[in-house]
């Protein structure tokens, strides 16, 4: 079983699509926090796209932990998050506007569960992941991920939508139970 959480209007064939949000018409509506639909060691593959940070700096780790629980060993979770690394780059360095990069850190804040609490790096979040127990934490290519003809937050660019000159504004990165 692969599992997308937090899939919002993105919903992948062949995944178990899963949002707390009704009006987006998830194969499962469910709290991705507690997963209270799924089994412990039940899933191959947890998909969460621009999820994580929506959690506080005191809760994230409890989510991962449920995540876990949730995959069997041997399961991928892939994540993708705000890349913290590329924005203070472009802020600092290329002298992009905060404007323009709100988003990126603070969510879209267009419903309620669409703020931001946290960030990461990739130094960071592979710490995290390995205390947890996961293990080979690396980065993923959306390009090459099974999912890559879905246009979801994997692929955000700045410029917007510019893939091929643009800075990648999401880390990608997957480990293994």
């Amino acid at each position: 079983m692969k599992i997308n959480l937090g899939c919002g209007n993105v919903k992948f064939k062949g995944f178990v699509n899963v949002d707390i949000r009704k009006d987006v018409e998830p194969d499962i509506i469910d709290d991705v926090r507690s997963l209270t639909s799924f089994d412990s060691n039940s899933a191959d593959l947890i998909y969460s796209c621009h999820v994580l940070e929506h959690f506080g700096r005191h809760e994230y780790k409890i989510v991962l932990k449920r995540w876990y629980d949730v995959l069997k060993p041997g399961g991928i979770l892939k994540l993708s998050v705000p890349d913290l690394e590329k924005v203070f780059n472009l802020y600092c360095e290329k002298k992009y506007s905060l404007k323009q990069l709100t988003g990126f850190l603070y969510g879209g804040q267009n419903y309620k569960e669409n703020f931001h609490y946290i960030g990461f790096d990739f130094f960071t979040l592979k710490s995290d992941l390995e205390s947890l127990g996961f293990v080979e934490v690396k980065t993923w290519d959306w390009k090459s991920s099974e999912h890559s003809s879905y246009d979801d937050f994997s692929q955000a660019y700045l410029p917007h939508m510019d893939k091929k000159n643009g800075v990648l504004m999401s880390l990608n990165i997957q480990a293994k139970k």
